[in-house]
């Protein structure tokens, strides 16, 4: 499993790198054959005070392509969310390929 984590528009501390590899880590156990994981921390209205933190997550699996994408106010719940879609997603396409 190929890992790539990218941060836009800002540069990401290494307890939040950290973190994402931990939580990728287990993706694994769900679906053994994820060829690439494609991780992008931005952050949004940066024209603004406020600022949302994006997290968009892109797994791929062969012939199969699964995308999540979160908004909140800190990485670390933006992250946890999308994560658990994705692992949904997988789970969910890992059930009708049995059925």
């Amino acid at each position: 499993m190929n890992v790539n984590i990218q941060s836009v528009h800002f540069d990401a501390d290494s307890k939040l790198i950290g973190y994402v590899n931990r939580k990728l880590e287990k993706l694994n156990n769900f679906n053994d054959r994820i060829i690439q994981v494609n991780v992008f921390l931005k952050l949004d209205n940066v024209v603004h005070a406020v600022k949302d933190k994006i997290a968009e997550i892109r797994v791929h699996v062969p012939r199969h392509d699964f995308f999540v994408k979160s908004t909140s106010k800190s990485f670390q719940e933006s992250f946890d969310d999308a994560f658990d879609s994705i692992v949904n997603q997988i789970k969910r396409k890992k059930q009708k390929q049995a059925a």
